[in-house]
């Protein structure tokens, strides 16, 4: 979860981003000068042509501004985005795009619709900046598991009512940071329907709370992805040996991996400590389980 130590961790990345495929924000901006963020996310091979639009999904606490895009034909597996903590932005609207050319129905959700609309932050916002933390922490803190399950069963429902998504197929879920336990919440609530997670860098996987993510396992019925930060899996080194025990436990499969040398929020392209090679790679991972999982 993004807090003072991540902080530390990408300063001192920063000052030594000099190799490696480390992206600084200040070769970021550079790079997004003449196009949006969103153009820096590699595009898919063999790419569809996608549509995209801003949709509401009506849930029990309101309607969610969401980010729908699909290959422009035929009808594809279902999949629900949950960004990281700084919400709905270009960066996730590209990554969206970019998983529908690959060929799925793509959900990008803002969880933060019952406080305000996305973008909550603007173009190239950095958590590092104080004023970016103190919009962000309090919208953060309003989510609780409670509000996970009901947006997701209502973001499920949504797609399922899509003509481009194929309902004889299993959705997929990813999530980003403070996303990565909403995939789990979302499996656990919705066992029937969701048939693949992913979680990156995921925050609070496994906690010592009885509403616990990894607790939830054994409710499920979806293959999971877990891409580790190195900083992350250095503060708990545990928790990548519960999620085994949890899933294992459960006869599920699931891919744990920490990545080296990338820090707490390596993923999305206008990240502070964007790492495109392990970025990519997680990625194909992601693509890779897909495949199978929702097939």
């Amino acid at each position: 979860m993004c807090d003072e130590r991540t902080l530390r961790d990408a300063e001192d990345a920063s000052r030594g981003a000099a190799g490696g495929g480390w992206i600084t924000r200040r070769q970021l901006g550079i790079a997004a000068a003449g196009a949006s963020l969103a153009a820096l996310v590699p595009e898919a091979r063999a790419a569809q042509s996608v549509s995209g639009s801003d949709v509401s999904v009506a849930t029990p606490d309101g309607e969610a501004d969401c980010y729908f895009t699909h290959p422009e034909t035929g009808s594809h597996a279902g999949v629900i985005v949950w960004p990281d903590i700084l919400g709905l932005r270009p960066a996730f609207r590209g990554m969206g795009d970019r998983l529908a050319a690959s060929g799925y129905s793509v959900l990008v959700v803002n969880p933060y619709y019952r406080q305000a609309r996305s973008p909550v932050v603007e173009e190239g916002a950095s958590f590092a900046d104080q004023a970016t933390r103190s919009k962000v922490m309090p919208l953060a803190r309003s989510l609780t598991p409670e509000t996970n399950v009901t947006d997701a069963k209502a973001f499920v429902g949504f797609l399922d009512a899509q003509d481009a998504v194929d309902t004889n197929r299993p959705i997929g879920t990813t999530g980003y940071c403070m996303g990565g336990p909403m995939t789990m919440r979302t499996a656990a609530a919705v066992p029937e329907r969701i048939g693949a997670g992913a979680s990156f860098h995921g925050g609070r996987l496994v906690t010592g709370s009885e509403d616990s993510p990894h607790l939830l396992v054994p409710t499920m019925r979806a293959s999971f992805l877990f891409a580790i930060a190195e900083n992350d899996d250095e503060r708990d080194p545990n928790a990548k040996g519960a999620l085994r025990e949890a899933f294992d436990g459960a006869g599920l499969d699931a891919e744990i991996e920490v990545y080296e040398g990338a820090l707490h929020g390596w993923c999305p392209p206008d990240s502070a400590v964007y790492n495109e090679p392990q970025a990519e790679r997680a990625w194909a991972r992601l693509l890779a389980l897909f495949e199978t999982a929702l097939a």
